[in-house]
């Protein structure tokens, strides 16, 4: 067994500070939480809560917080399963497709949670996700589910029946046992480029072709979910709407147009005004913004932009890392260490055979590099934060 990490006062404060922040952001989001009268309450339990599950987790652990790795939502396959439990992954995307509708999914999920691990003889819960978006991206179909149209559909509609209706959408996920969606595209692809964006506009995932009308659907989808307890990821920072490849595809996705003071950023700025708990980044390049590293790479984006200049204060989440074709000049180690060094906090890879290489790389560095450990340290205490808000936490 690992033995844990010790942090100095200083760090343990500085750790506990990103957490009560994180806290407050997914009181704004999760209807689970308190009401408005017994917030602040809510807000110090949840990052005490945090606090005293790291504190009795071993490094392995810890460092298992940071994972997202995928298993097949039809079906996960046994391998998948035992290298999500023995590396301790504390967080789950379903991929694929399945039609089994939500009762059988519910059982997949359950299957997947009585896995996770324990500290203190309390189970350590996981997040679990999937890409429901609606279109061509719905993973989750079948009796309990609804059909849900493309976003473009949906950014037709009022924003007060895009509202409920995603709110219908979330109670279906809930009670097929999911916590949070990887949804709303706040991507704004141009009229003039439409489907030759690869990524989102030949699927009709955008929203809409301006910033006004990507901020407000975007922002009522999120609402609706938020409204069933529901959390969700806006995605994907600083936005894919200007390019043509696609990062799961195509190697050397450029966006030589958007800069960090675009119009198309609004969307983002919006949802994190309104207290959204994850942001997903892009594994495109942003020439204006950093011409040097990928956006999932990059401090710019993540540490300067988005955290600095935006004031995000929640989780954030890579796009795929694990056989995107964007990314695959990088060792799976890289890929995740790098991603972190730059400012991230959770590693999601919807091939879990990438999961074993990228935490290793994970450990190594936190071996040979103090920087690097506290970044992980507050890393692991956003994510054992929107836990605990969400209810996945026990602690007594």
């Amino acid at each position: 067994m690992a033995t844990p990490v010790r942090r100095p006062a200083g760090r343990r404060s500085a750790a506990r500070r990103t957490a009560v922040g994180l806290a407050t952001t997914l009181l704004a989001v999760c209807a689970c939480s308190a009401p408005a009268a017994g917030e602040e309450a809510h807000r110090v339990s949840a990052t005490a809560c945090a606090d005293k599950v790291y504190t009795g987790m071993t490094t392995a652990q810890r460092v298992g917080q940071l994972f997202m790795g995928g298993i097949a939502a039809s079906r996960p396959s046994a391998a998948d399963l035992k290298t999500l439990r023995t590396y301790h992954v504390g967080s789950v995307m379903l991929t694929g497709r399945s039609s089994a509708g939500t009762a059988a999914t519910k059982k997949v999920v359950d299957g997947a949670r009585a896995q996770a691990d324990t500290v203190a003889g309390h189970r350590v819960g996981l997040l679990v996700s999937t890409d429901q978006e609606g279109g061509q991206v719905q993973v989750l179909s079948g009796p309990g589910f609804s059909v849900m149209p493309n976003a473009l559909t949906q950014g037709s509609w009022s924003t007060a029946t895009l509202r409920s209706r995603a709110e219908t959408w979330a109670r279906q996920l809930k009670a097929a046992g999911l916590d949070l969606n990887l949804a709303p595209v706040a991507d704004v692809v141009p009229a003039s480029l439409g489907t030759r964006n690869a990524p989102i506009g030949h699927f009709y995932r955008e929203y809409g072709h301006t910033p006004a009308v990507v901020t407000s659907h975007s922002g009522a989808f999120a609402a609706g979910f938020r409204n069933a307890g529901v959390m969700t990821t806006v995605k994907h920072f600083p936005g894919l709407g200007q390019v043509i490849g696609n990062t799961d595809t195509t190697a050397n996705v450029v966006d030589s147009v958007t800069t960090s003071s675009s119009a198309s950023l609004q969307p983002f700025r919006s949802a994190i005004t309104a207290g959204s708990p994850f942001v997903m980044i892009s594994s495109a390049k942003y020439t204006k913004i950093d011409s040097k590293h990928l956006a999932a790479f990059s401090p710019t984006v993540i540490s300067s932009l988005l955290r600095t200049k935006f004031g995000f204060k929640g989780v954030v989440i890579s796009d795929d890392l694990g056989q995107a074709v964007a990314v695959r000049s990088f060792t799976p180690a890289q890929r995740a260490v790098d991603f972190l060094n730059a400012g991230g906090d959770m590693v999601l890879t919807v091939k879990a055979s990438a999961l074993p290489a990228m935490i290793q790389g994970v450990q190594a560095k936190m071996a040979s590099d103090a920087s690097f450990r506290a970044k992980v340290t507050a890393s692991v205490h956003r994510v054992l934060t929107a836990k605990a808000t969400a209810g996945r936490l026990t602690c007594s």
